[in-house]
């Protein structure tokens, strides 16, 4: 009993096609993450500077690195880099300021 028919209905099948992007940002699809990531960058690059607390420059060159390794080649470069250099300039400082080890913040 072989069946040579195919079941499927050809009139059925609906192709998949993607949403057009009208040019508008602010979309609903939009990712923000680099942003977020951005802004928490240059909050705990300046606390990490004005502060002279270690954890908060490390931790605002991690933002960085990921916010840089998440944004598109259609974002500003220039904003990235700057929170980037902001963070790593925060870490030396920090570490200029008072070279020894840094302590967890709950040991102190």
């Amino acid at each position: 009993m072989s069946y040579s028919v195919d079941p499927r209905r050809k009139e059925k099948i609906n192709r998949y096609k993607a949403p057009k992007n009208q040019g508008q940002s602010g979309g609903a699809n939009e990712d923000m993450m680099p942003d977020y990531m951005n802004i928490l960058g240059m909050i705990f690059s300046m606390c990490g500077l004005m502060m002279k607390l270690k954890w908060c420059a490390w931790f605002a060159l991690y933002c960085s690195c990921i916010s840089f390794s998440s944004s598109r080649a259609s974002d500003d470069a220039k904003q990235v880099l700057s929170s980037f250099m902001l963070s790593v300039s925060a870490v030396v400082m920090s570490y200029l300021q008072n070279p020894a080890a840094m302590t967890p913040p709950w040991a102190s």
